[in-house]
Order: C-alpha cells, then sequence, then structure tokens
C-alpha cells in the first residue's frame, strides 16, 4: 500500500500520514508537535544567583497536517469529530526522501482531530486547494527508518 500511495502522488507530497498503521493520507507540510516540558521553580533561601527548575508535566501537543489529499476513512474520522464522536487512534507521519525511502517514522498515541479547514476555493485564483487538519496528541515517540 505504501508504494501504491507513493506512485499515484506529486512528487511534493513528502509525508504519508497512517491511521490505526493503515495509510489514509499524504501531505507537503507538516508541522509536528512541539514536546514541551513545564518548569516549576524552587526558590531556595539564601541562593540568590540563581533559581532552581524542576521539569513538571509535558505540555500539551498538536500535530498540523497541510496541502494533502486523503482516503474517504481520514474524511470520515473528522466528521464523526464533528458530531461529538471522539475517537482515540494511533497516527504515524512518515517523512521520505526524493527516492521515496523512509527517513524518520513519528508516531502518536490517543489522537483526535480538533480542527478541520475545508478546502478554499476562489473562481478567480488558479492557486491549489489548502486543507488544514490540526489533531490533539496523546504519547509521542520518533524512530528512524
Amino acid at each position: 500500500m505504501d508504494e501504491q500511495v507513493r506512485d499515484t502522488i506529486n512528487q511534493a507530497f513528502r509525508f504519508v500520514v497512517q491511521i490505526d498503521g493503515i495509510n489514509q493520507g499524504a501531505f507537503t507540510e507538516c508541522t509536528l508537535p512541539a514536546i514541551e516540558w513545564e518548569i516549576q521553580e524552587v526558590k531556595v533561601g539564601g541562593l540568590n544567583t540563581t533559581v532552581p527548575q524542576l521539569p513538571g508535566r509535558r505540555k500539551a501537543a498538536k500535530l498540523t497536517l497541510k496541502n494533502g489529499i486523503g482516503s474517504g476513512e481520514l474524511l470520515q474520522w473528522c466528521l464523526e469529530t464533528m458530531s461529538e464522536t471522539f475517537t482515540r487512534r494511533a497516527i504515524t507521519v512518515k517523512l521520505y526522501n526524493v527516492k521515496h525511502e523512509p527517513l524518520l517514522s513519528w508516531h502518536i498515541a490517543d489522537a483526535y482531530p480538533v480542527k478541520w479547514t475545508a478546502p478554499q476555493f476562489k473562481t478567480d485564483a488558479n492557486t491549489v486547494a489548502i486543507q488544514t487538519l490540526e489533531l490533539a496528541c496523546g504519547e509521542i515517540t520518533v524512530e528512524e527508518a
């Protein structure tokens, strides 16, 4: 299925998105989640030159996908979310090089759509329709191909 998706789309599409292990879309723009930790400052009496910092919880993260084409299942998942059916799924974003070889994979657990911007159509312009999908992320892991 991987090769079939890669062979039928433009070379500009370097990201393939899998939902529950099945290819569902390809995108030219992908803003990966920022992994950021809250910091707790500990004020220590008598220590005035520095403030010790302890790691807290990880902040919420989002994955943003743009300029994509996707399967009906991806659209159906977005439509279900709009009707307040929040189904969490495992997402994998695979990055490919120009030879269609996988480079890196981001695995995101418990993801669900939180924002979907439908394509914008203009009759007076010849631009490509742009679609944006934003997903809330659970646990994030990264692996090399």
